[in-house]
Protein backbone atom coordinates (compact mmCIF):
# COMPACT_ATOMS: atom_id res chain seq x y z
CA UNK A 1 0.00 0.00 0.00
CA UNK A 2 1.34 3.32 -0.58
CA UNK A 3 1.50 6.48 1.39
CA UNK A 4 -0.13 8.77 -0.32
CA UNK A 5 -1.44 12.58 0.64
CA UNK A 6 -4.74 13.17 2.62
CA UNK A 7 -6.94 15.72 3.37
CA UNK A 8 -9.85 16.43 5.60
CA UNK A 9 -12.68 16.79 3.50
CA UNK A 10 -14.50 19.63 4.81
CA UNK A 11 -16.96 19.60 7.41
CA UNK A 12 -17.60 15.97 6.68
CA UNK A 13 -14.12 15.67 8.81
CA UNK A 14 -13.63 12.57 6.43
CA UNK A 15 -9.65 11.66 6.01
CA UNK A 16 -9.54 11.01 2.33
CA UNK A 17 -6.72 10.74 -0.33
CA UNK A 18 -5.71 13.21 -2.42
CA UNK A 19 -6.12 11.25 -4.68
CA UNK A 20 -9.50 10.05 -5.61
CA UNK A 21 -10.90 7.30 -8.30
CA UNK A 22 -13.56 8.50 -10.65
CA UNK A 23 -15.87 5.11 -11.43
CA UNK A 24 -17.48 6.61 -14.91
CA UNK A 25 -15.81 3.44 -16.31
CA UNK A 26 -16.17 4.98 -19.70
CA UNK A 27 -14.56 1.93 -21.63
CA UNK A 28 -16.21 -1.12 -21.25
CA UNK A 29 -15.16 -4.05 -19.17
CA UNK A 30 -15.16 -7.75 -18.55
CA UNK A 31 -16.17 -8.67 -14.71
CA UNK A 32 -13.07 -9.74 -14.05
CA UNK A 33 -11.41 -6.37 -15.13
CA UNK A 34 -14.22 -4.55 -13.06
CA UNK A 35 -12.92 -6.76 -9.73
CA UNK A 36 -9.20 -6.65 -11.02
CA UNK A 37 -9.36 -2.59 -11.24
CA UNK A 38 -11.49 -1.82 -8.25
CA UNK A 39 -10.11 -3.39 -5.79
CA UNK A 40 -6.54 -2.44 -7.27
CA UNK A 41 -7.68 0.97 -6.25
CA UNK A 42 -8.21 0.10 -3.04
CA UNK A 43 -5.25 -1.95 -2.54
CA UNK A 44 -3.40 0.71 -3.49
CA UNK A 45 -4.59 3.28 -0.54
CA UNK A 46 -7.01 4.94 -2.49
CA UNK A 47 -9.77 5.45 0.28
CA UNK A 48 -12.41 7.85 -2.05
CA UNK A 49 -14.62 6.69 -4.63
CA UNK A 50 -16.79 8.62 -6.90
CA UNK A 51 -19.75 7.31 -8.88
CA UNK A 52 -23.24 8.25 -10.12
CA UNK A 53 -26.29 5.86 -11.41
CA UNK A 54 -25.36 7.85 -14.76
CA UNK A 55 -22.12 5.70 -15.51
CA UNK A 56 -24.04 2.59 -16.46
CA UNK A 57 -23.28 -0.31 -14.26
CA UNK A 58 -20.62 1.68 -11.77
CA UNK A 59 -22.66 1.14 -9.07
CA UNK A 60 -23.54 -2.67 -9.67
CA UNK A 61 -19.92 -3.51 -9.88
CA UNK A 62 -18.68 -1.67 -6.80
CA UNK A 63 -21.61 -3.41 -4.85
CA UNK A 64 -20.71 -6.50 -6.30
CA UNK A 65 -16.68 -6.45 -6.44
CA UNK A 66 -16.01 -4.25 -3.31
CA UNK A 67 -18.54 -3.73 -0.74
CA UNK A 68 -17.47 -6.29 1.81
CA UNK A 69 -14.40 -3.55 1.58
CA UNK A 70 -16.78 -0.22 2.86
CA UNK A 71 -14.71 0.06 5.99
CA UNK A 72 -11.80 0.77 3.73
CA UNK A 73 -13.33 3.66 1.33
CA UNK A 74 -15.71 6.70 1.64
CA UNK A 75 -18.12 6.55 -1.12
CA UNK A 76 -20.14 9.38 -2.92
CA UNK A 77 -22.61 9.31 -5.92
CA UNK A 78 -25.13 11.25 -7.34
CA UNK A 79 -29.25 12.17 -7.48
CA UNK A 80 -31.33 13.54 -9.64
CA UNK A 81 -30.19 11.53 -12.27
CA UNK A 82 -32.38 9.46 -15.22
CA UNK A 83 -30.95 6.34 -16.01
CA UNK A 84 -33.17 5.12 -18.52
CA UNK A 85 -32.86 7.83 -20.89
CA UNK A 86 -31.57 6.46 -23.27
CA UNK A 87 -33.62 3.57 -24.39
CA UNK A 88 -36.75 5.80 -23.28
CA UNK A 89 -35.86 8.84 -24.66
CA UNK A 90 -36.66 10.78 -20.93
CA UNK A 91 -34.77 14.23 -20.08
CA UNK A 92 -31.05 13.58 -19.02
CA UNK A 93 -31.76 14.91 -15.32
CA UNK A 94 -35.07 14.92 -13.19
CA UNK A 95 -35.24 17.59 -10.59
CA UNK A 96 -38.15 16.48 -8.13
CA UNK A 97 -37.92 14.98 -4.51
CA UNK A 98 -39.25 11.64 -5.46
CA UNK A 99 -36.46 11.25 -7.94
CA UNK A 100 -33.94 12.40 -5.71
CA UNK A 101 -35.54 9.51 -3.17
CA UNK A 102 -35.60 6.97 -6.35
CA UNK A 103 -32.12 7.37 -7.15
CA UNK A 104 -31.30 7.12 -3.48
CA UNK A 105 -32.75 4.33 -2.75
CA UNK A 106 -31.44 1.96 -6.02
CA UNK A 107 -27.97 3.56 -5.51
CA UNK A 108 -28.33 1.88 -2.00
CA UNK A 109 -29.44 -1.93 -3.14
CA UNK A 110 -26.98 -1.75 -6.22
CA UNK A 111 -23.87 -0.69 -3.98
CA UNK A 112 -25.20 -2.99 -1.17
CA UNK A 113 -24.73 -0.20 1.70
CA UNK A 114 -26.75 0.84 4.22
CA UNK A 115 -26.16 4.52 3.65
CA UNK A 116 -24.36 6.65 1.05
CA UNK A 117 -21.37 8.64 2.89
CA UNK A 118 -21.38 11.46 0.66
CA UNK A 119 -24.53 12.28 -1.80
CA UNK A 120 -24.54 15.14 -4.79
CA UNK A 121 -26.68 16.61 -6.81
CA UNK A 122 -25.44 16.14 -10.30
CA UNK A 123 -25.27 19.28 -11.85
CA UNK A 124 -28.76 21.21 -11.50
CA UNK A 125 -28.96 24.66 -12.12
CA UNK A 126 -30.20 26.93 -8.91
CA UNK A 127 -33.25 27.07 -10.36
CA UNK A 128 -33.86 23.16 -10.30
CA UNK A 129 -33.12 23.57 -6.95
CA UNK A 130 -35.58 26.10 -5.70
CA UNK A 131 -38.45 24.89 -7.56
CA UNK A 132 -38.22 21.19 -6.60
CA UNK A 133 -37.45 22.35 -2.80
CA UNK A 134 -34.47 19.76 -3.23
CA UNK A 135 -32.23 20.78 -0.40
CA UNK A 136 -35.22 19.84 2.24
CA UNK A 137 -35.51 16.91 0.44
CA UNK A 138 -31.56 16.11 1.10
CA UNK A 139 -31.87 17.46 4.95
CA UNK A 140 -34.85 14.74 5.27
CA UNK A 141 -32.73 11.90 4.02
CA UNK A 142 -29.72 13.17 6.04
CA UNK A 143 -31.68 13.00 8.75
CA UNK A 144 -33.07 9.16 7.89
CA UNK A 145 -29.82 8.28 7.94
CA UNK A 146 -30.07 6.89 4.48
CA UNK A 147 -26.94 9.80 3.77
CA UNK A 148 -24.82 11.27 5.75
CA UNK A 149 -23.65 14.48 3.82
CA UNK A 150 -24.88 15.91 0.63
CA UNK A 151 -23.64 18.13 -1.94
CA UNK A 152 -23.02 19.54 -5.33
CA UNK A 153 -21.69 19.08 -8.85
CA UNK A 154 -21.67 22.20 -10.63
CA UNK A 155 -19.70 25.07 -12.14
CA UNK A 156 -20.36 28.84 -12.40
CA UNK A 157 -22.25 30.53 -12.40
CA UNK A 158 -24.66 28.87 -10.50
CA UNK A 159 -21.94 27.62 -8.02
CA UNK A 160 -21.70 31.53 -6.70
CA UNK A 161 -25.51 30.90 -5.45
CA UNK A 162 -25.10 27.71 -4.37
CA UNK A 163 -21.89 28.42 -2.28
CA UNK A 164 -23.95 31.71 -0.67
CA UNK A 165 -26.91 29.38 0.78
CA UNK A 166 -23.66 27.63 3.16
CA UNK A 167 -26.00 24.60 3.30
CA UNK A 168 -23.99 21.76 1.12
CA UNK A 169 -21.03 19.55 2.69
CA UNK A 170 -19.03 18.94 -0.72
CA UNK A 171 -18.84 20.62 -3.80
CA UNK A 172 -17.45 19.02 -7.26
CA UNK A 173 -16.27 21.21 -9.50
CA UNK A 174 -14.03 20.94 -12.36
CA UNK A 175 -10.27 21.98 -12.50
CA UNK A 176 -6.93 21.38 -14.19
CA UNK A 177 -3.90 23.74 -15.83
CA UNK A 178 -6.35 23.36 -18.66
CA UNK A 179 -9.94 24.34 -17.00
CA UNK A 180 -8.91 27.13 -14.13
CA UNK A 181 -11.82 29.40 -14.26
CA UNK A 182 -12.24 27.68 -10.78
CA UNK A 183 -9.23 27.89 -9.33
CA UNK A 184 -10.28 31.06 -7.09
CA UNK A 185 -13.69 29.39 -6.46
CA UNK A 186 -11.94 26.34 -4.60
CA UNK A 187 -10.11 28.62 -2.23
CA UNK A 188 -13.69 30.30 -1.29
CA UNK A 189 -14.82 26.92 -0.92
CA UNK A 190 -12.26 25.49 1.10
CA UNK A 191 -13.22 28.63 2.69
CA UNK A 192 -16.40 28.15 4.05
CA UNK A 193 -15.59 24.73 5.24
CA UNK A 194 -17.08 22.78 2.53
CA UNK A 195 -15.08 19.89 0.81
CA UNK A 196 -13.57 19.80 -2.02
CA UNK A 197 -13.85 17.89 -5.20
CA UNK A 198 -12.33 18.10 -8.23
CA UNK A 199 -13.36 16.50 -11.54
CA UNK A 200 -11.53 16.76 -14.51
CA UNK A 201 -8.18 17.32 -12.60
CA UNK A 202 -6.07 14.92 -15.28
CA UNK A 203 -8.25 17.07 -18.30
CA UNK A 204 -9.28 13.73 -18.89
CA UNK A 205 -6.29 11.95 -19.60
CA UNK A 206 -4.09 12.19 -22.48
CA UNK A 207 -5.88 10.04 -25.55
CA UNK A 208 -4.11 6.56 -25.91
CA UNK A 209 -6.80 4.86 -28.19
CA UNK A 210 -9.60 7.41 -28.15
CA UNK A 211 -10.22 10.36 -30.10
CA UNK A 212 -8.11 14.02 -28.84
CA UNK A 213 -10.17 15.45 -26.97
CA UNK A 214 -10.24 19.54 -27.59
CA UNK A 215 -8.35 19.74 -24.19
CA UNK A 216 -5.23 18.16 -25.56
CA UNK A 217 -5.61 19.50 -28.82
CA UNK A 218 -5.09 22.93 -26.67
CA UNK A 219 -2.15 21.46 -24.87
CA UNK A 220 -0.25 19.76 -27.68
CA UNK A 221 -0.18 23.21 -29.51
CA UNK A 222 1.57 24.32 -26.07
CA UNK A 223 5.18 23.71 -25.53
CA UNK A 224 5.98 22.06 -22.15
CA UNK A 225 8.33 19.06 -22.72
CA UNK A 226 11.12 21.71 -20.80
CA UNK A 227 8.93 21.46 -17.91
CA UNK A 228 9.10 17.88 -17.40
CA UNK A 229 11.26 15.57 -15.23
CA UNK A 230 13.15 12.37 -16.02
CA UNK A 231 10.51 10.25 -17.74
CA UNK A 232 7.68 12.21 -16.67
CA UNK A 233 4.55 12.13 -18.58
CA UNK A 234 2.43 15.06 -19.81
CA UNK A 235 -0.52 13.37 -17.84
CA UNK A 236 1.55 13.40 -14.55
CA UNK A 237 2.51 17.14 -15.03
CA UNK A 238 -1.04 18.16 -15.67
CA UNK A 239 -2.31 16.00 -12.54
CA UNK A 240 0.60 17.40 -10.23
CA UNK A 241 -0.44 21.05 -11.21
CA UNK A 242 -3.85 20.10 -10.29
CA UNK A 243 -2.93 18.96 -7.10
CA UNK A 244 -0.27 21.75 -6.48
CA UNK A 245 -3.67 23.94 -5.42
CA UNK A 246 -3.65 23.40 -1.46
CA UNK A 247 -7.08 23.93 -1.01
CA UNK A 248 -8.27 20.93 -3.01
CA UNK A 249 -9.23 18.05 -1.10
CA UNK A 250 -9.88 15.45 -3.37
CA UNK A 251 -8.94 15.12 -7.39
CA UNK A 252 -10.90 12.07 -8.61
CA UNK A 253 -9.57 10.22 -11.83
CA UNK A 254 -10.87 7.42 -13.62
CA UNK A 255 -8.92 4.48 -15.56
CA UNK A 256 -10.08 1.04 -16.32
CA UNK A 257 -6.44 0.50 -16.52
CA UNK A 258 -3.99 -0.85 -13.63
CA UNK A 259 -0.82 0.55 -15.51
CA UNK A 260 -2.34 3.79 -15.36
CA UNK A 261 -3.58 3.57 -12.04
CA UNK A 262 0.28 3.39 -10.98
CA UNK A 263 0.98 6.06 -12.69
CA UNK A 264 -1.49 7.87 -11.79
CA UNK A 265 -0.26 7.29 -8.18
CA UNK A 266 3.55 7.91 -8.47
CA UNK A 267 2.56 11.15 -9.96
CA UNK A 268 0.56 12.10 -6.99
CA UNK A 269 3.39 11.22 -4.58
CA UNK A 270 6.12 13.40 -6.62
CA UNK A 271 3.91 15.73 -4.50
CA UNK A 272 3.03 19.28 -5.47
CA UNK A 273 4.89 21.38 -8.36
CA UNK A 274 7.79 23.79 -7.85
CA UNK A 275 6.27 27.47 -7.69
CA UNK A 276 7.99 28.29 -10.52
CA UNK A 277 6.57 25.19 -13.08
CA UNK A 278 3.41 25.64 -11.46
CA UNK A 279 3.44 29.91 -12.43
CA UNK A 280 4.85 28.96 -15.96
CA UNK A 281 2.55 26.66 -16.65
CA UNK A 282 -0.29 28.67 -15.33
CA UNK A 283 0.68 31.42 -17.93
CA UNK A 284 1.49 29.21 -20.75
CA UNK A 285 -2.41 27.29 -20.57
CA UNK A 286 -4.44 30.50 -19.14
Amino acid sequence: MNNLPYAILGRTNFKITRLGYGAAHQRPMTLKQADEILNSVLDSGINFIDTSPDYGNSEDLIGKFISHRKKDFILASKCGCNPGRLSMKLPNHLWTSSQIINNVESSLKRLKIDALDILQMHNPSVDDCVSGNLVDTLQKLKQQGKIRYFGVSTMIPDLETFLKWNVFDVFQVPYSALEQEHEQWITKISKSNSGTIIRGGIAQGEPVDKPVSNLWQKLKKKNLTHLLENNETLSSLILRFTLTHTNIHTTIVGTTNIQHLQENIEATMKGPLPKHIHKEIQKILI
